[in-house]
């Protein structure tokens, strides 16, 4: 059995493995939903003031991270990595892999920007 250095067995098995994205979850959303990572809270007023975390506003635009297939008779309008605005109370917040998503219908969807 020939014997490698540590570095040279390292970097072979970086080399077979698959690139993952950064936003890559296994979740699949079924029917009309939607996996939206949503944007960080402001933390600035746009004056400079500094917002306090009891004061903060829930955010109401993300990204999409995972889209079902639609309706049978309704394609789905967002796809993957689109920007989004929602509302305030949309969707279900749900936890992946120690990060926070929500999950929502396509209709809670406001807009694409």
């Amino acid at each position: 059995m020939a014997t490698r250095a540590k570095g040279e067995l390292t970097n072979s098995i970086i080399k077979n493995q698959k690139p993952m994205s950064k936003t890559s979850v296994n979740v699949k959303p079924l029917a009309d939903r939607v996996l939206v990572e949503a944007a960080a809270a402001e933390v600035k007023t746009a004056g400079g003031i500094i917002i306090p975390d009891t004061a903060k506003e829930k955010p109401m635009r993300g990204k999409v991270i995972a889209a079902g297939a639609g309706k049978p008779d309704e394609p789905m309008t967002v796809k993957v990595g689109d920007n989004i605005l929602y509302g305030k109370y949309a969707g279900t917040e749900i936890m992946i892999d120690g990060k926070e998503y929500l999950i929502m219908r396509e209709s809670d969807i406001y807009a694409i920007i």
